[in-house]
Formats: C-alpha cells, sequence, structure tokens
C-alpha cells in the first residue's frame, strides 16, 4: 500500500472512469484501486492524495483534522476587509463557513494554465492563500464570491502535511504507508 500525491492539471476530472471523453485520473496514475481522499472539481488544480488505505483515507477526508491551503488567484484587488471576512467565516449554501487562516499573496511563482484564465485589460487580480479545515463543495469559490472577489484560479498546495513542492501538473509522488501514517500522526501530534 502507498499514498500518492498528484499535481491535478486543470480540466482533469477527480475520478478514474465514466470522463466521457474528458480527462480523468486514469489519464495520470496507472496505480490500480487506489481512490481520492477528498476531492478537486474540474476546474481546480493541484495537491490529490490517492490511496488504497480506507482508514488513512477517512482520517485524511475528516473535517477538521487537516489544513488544505490553497492559493487562489481572484478578480480584482483584495482588500483588507475582504480578507477579514473570510478569516471570521462568511455564508456559503445557508452555512456560516469555519474560521479559516486567509492572507494576500504575491503573485506566485506557478505552472502556465492551459487554457489560461481570460485576462481584462482594466480588471486587475491578486492571489490570496487560504486554509480550511473543512472540504464543502466548490468552498473556495463561494467563499472568494461572497466577499466580492471571483476566484479565477485555484491550486490546491497542501493538504495537512502533505504539499505539492516543485511536481509539474500531471505528475505524481508515492509514499509508503508507514511514511504517510508517521507524518499525519506527526502533524497530528503537532497540532494539539
Amino acid at each position: 500500500m502507498s499514498l500518492i500525491l498528484l499535481n491535478k492539471p486543470f480540466g482533469v476530472l477527480c475520478q478514474f472512469s465514466g470522463g466521457d471523453g474528458r480527462p480523468t485520473l486514469a489519464d495520470y496514475v496507472s496505480i490500480a484501486g487506489v481512490y481520492p481522499a477528498g476531492r478537486l472539481d474540474r476546474d481546480s488544480e493541484g495537491l490529490l492524495a490517492l490511496t488504497n488505505d480506507g482508514r488513512f483515507q477517512a482520517r485524511l477526508s475528516q473535517p477538521g483534522h487537516c489544513w488544505k491551503t490553497y492559493w487562489a488567484q481572484v478578480e480584482g484587488e483584495i482588500s483588507a476587509e475582504a480578507l477579514d471576512n473570510l478569516r471570521a467565516g462568511v455564508i456559503v449554501a445557508g452555512r456560516t463557513t469555519l474560521p479559516c487562516r486567509a492572507r494576500a499573496l504575491m503573485e506566485p511563482e506557478v505552472w502556465a494554465r492551459e487554457p489560461p484564465i481570460r485576462r481584462r485589460k482594466y480588471i486587475p487580480t491578486s492571489w490570496i492563500e487560504l486554509q480550511l479545515r473543512e472540504g464543502r463543495n466548490r468552498q473556495v469559490r463561494r467563499m472568494t464570491a461572497a466577499v466580492g472577489f471571483p476566484t479565477l484560479r485555484l491550486i490546491r498546495r497542501a493538504i495537512g502535511p502533505f504539499a505539492l513542492d516543485n511536481m509539474q501538473p500531471g505528475a505524481f509522488r508515492t509514499l509508503p504507508m508507514r511514511q504517510a501514517w508517521r507524518l499525519l500522526d506527526g502533524y497530528t501530534a503537532a497540532r494539539h
């Protein structure tokens, strides 16, 4: 058993079959019997953890257990007020999100997205980092829209102790489950 850390490219469905001609995880990972611990929507990029260890998958996906770190390119110049509102929690689908960590970023050095986001001559963009303890459907996109800054590009950088590091889109690395458990247990112990 092993943990697979994949940099999921933009446009790839978070499933192994049934893509109806669209790219799926099977186009990038040929290891049988593994499943994602959490999901990323088709328009999101970045770190996806796959494993065949059901207990590990459940623990990594459990709300509140691991911080998930995202970089979001948003429309407009993010304001301090918007960041404060994100940190406090915003209403998404009738429920207030848990408080999170949010900060503005200088434009990070990341791979070019294909296709690139649409640039508008008179509308600036900015980057923010969000760290969440929950994972609702399209949560980051809904949160940034709720504070007036729609997400244009979304990259998951880390899940708990596991990070993208310098992996390019479509690349993956594997960790033995013993090492993955040790990292996750150390991360959990450090948080308490």
